[in-house]
């Protein structure tokens, strides 16, 4: 096996795709993708998205209509002198968007009102109401029992907690939530980036195959050395698209806290001085600095990952004639690392869980969940050398039998491949 060729291979697959128009459009379009939907985040996280609702209320109590307006003056309306006929028509007619009959009921046995209205308002309407009926008829059971206000106090109180970090320098905030949500979205780059660029790869090679371009390269160019060329010639691409986005959030990240800071800084002086204790404080946001050792073990897990199942897409794009016959094979390919998907959600939530240990070692998994767990907790050595070894050796096994599929594949035509022909093409290479 050439190393030479095996580079002019590679030269030439990853020099055609990043010159290509298609490259340079999604490696600029992406990150102005990312600040706008950050953008769209931020927009929708501070605006007024909830339209206020109309309830009158129709209280036999005459007690609770009084408190509930006290909460929302804007959403209660006192309909008492009203019948439930007149009440209907005006939910009908769209003066009102609902009505409840409030019994005393529902203060001495607990019984359920009901709302009455004309569908609109989704869950958050009908979660706000039933909380605030919630209130008010807990508000007068207290009343009735006449429970003393320091008793109140207490049955209001809700204890916080408050968590730091302890390293051998000391302690330090804590930042589990944004780093947890830090390693889902890496585990879900490198899940994305894995068959993007796997599916890229296997594309690349059904085109040249039905081009008949690869019966031209194959007579100066072993197949292991083309299967190997174009393998690290699309890695380098995918690295390359991925150190760009890095140094974008890398630069973003460094001209937005000092504009950050600015803004906070002028929304607290604008606020009474009592008042500032209670807002936002502007060093939280050094819990949001992401340290470069996990863009490092990013990298790392996703050209392990890529290199596990790239063999697998190369070998399944030589052994078809196009697209279409590769969908008997994409279960192979697509099960593990979907798998790997779906316990993304479990390893962000309990890191250190057995099952989250087992699937950031099992080689076909832990591309996705090991960055997850090293981002969101801490990580044993061991277990990562573990996982590591374990990926180089997987992806040494796969490239042995991709590699004699490869080799008797990438010349056959006409003919739509089983698994019986796969196993056969492994014995005889």
């Amino acid at each position: 096996m050439s190393l030479h060729k095996i580079w002019l291979v590679l030269k030439r697959e990853y020099l055609t795709r990043v010159k290509s128009k298609s490259f340079i459009i999604i490696t600029a379009l992406t990150p102005l993708a990312f600040v706008a939907f950050m953008g769209i985040i931020v927009y929708i996280s501070i605006s007024e998205t909830e339209v206020e609702k109309r309830i009158g209320i129709l209280d036999e109590t005459n007690v609770l209509v009084e408190r509930l307006i006290e909460l929302n003056d804007t959403r209660y309306f006192d309909v008492s002198d009203q019948s439930v006929e007149s009440l209907r028509t005006d939910v009908m007619a769209g003066d009102l968007d609902g009505y409840i009959v409030l019994s005393d009921s529902v203060i001495e046995h607990s019984k359920s009102p009901t709302l009455v209205h004309g569908g609109s308002g989704g869950l958050s309407f009908l979660s706000a109401v039933r909380s605030d009926l919630r209130e008010a008829v807990r508000e007068e059971r207290l009343t009735r029992q006449n429970v003393p206000e320091e008793i109140r106090d207490i049955f209001e109180t809700r204890t916080g907690l408050e968590a730091v970090k302890l390293t051998e320098e000391g302690e330090s905030e804590d930042n589990t939530v944004f780093a947890s949500a830090l390693g889902f979205v890496l585990g879900l780059l490198i899940f994305f980036g894995i068959f993007f660029y796997g599916a890229l790869l296997m594309r690349s090679v059904i085109e040249e195959k039905t081009n008949r371009v690869l019966e031209v390269i194959a007579s100066s160019v072993k197949p292991i050395e083309l299967m190997f060329g174009k393998l690290f010639g699309v890695l380098s691409i995918a690295l390359t698209q991925f150190g760009i986005w890095i140094l974008f959030y890398t630069g973003l990240s460094i001209a937005a806290a000092p504009v950050a800071a600015m803004i906070v800084n002028a929304q607290m002086d604008s606020l009474p001085a009592e008042a500032t204790s209670e807002t936002f404080d502007p060093a939280l946001l050094d819990n949001l600095v992401i340290e470069p050792a996990i863009f490092i073990y990013f990298l790392l897990f996703f050209f392990l990952g890529f290199l596990i199942y790239s063999a697998m897409f190369a070998a399944i794009g030589a052994a078809v004639d196009n697209e279409q016959d590769t969908q008997q094979f994409m279960p192979i390919v697509g099960m593990p690392i979907f798998i790997a998907y779906f316990l993304n959600t479990k390893v962000m939530q309990a890191p250190d869980s057995s099952l989250s240990t087992f699937v950031s070692i099992f080689p076909l998994t832990s591309p996705i969940n090991m960055i997850s767990r090293i981002a969101s907790t801490s990580v044993p050595a061991w277990q990562i050398v573990l996982s590591i070894l374990l990926m180089i050796l997987t992806f040494l096994g796969i490239m042995w039998l991709a590699a004699r599929i490869y080799r008797v594949g990438i010349l056959m035509y006409g003919k739509k491949p089983s698994f019986k022909d796969l196993a056969k093409w492994i014995r005889q290479s």
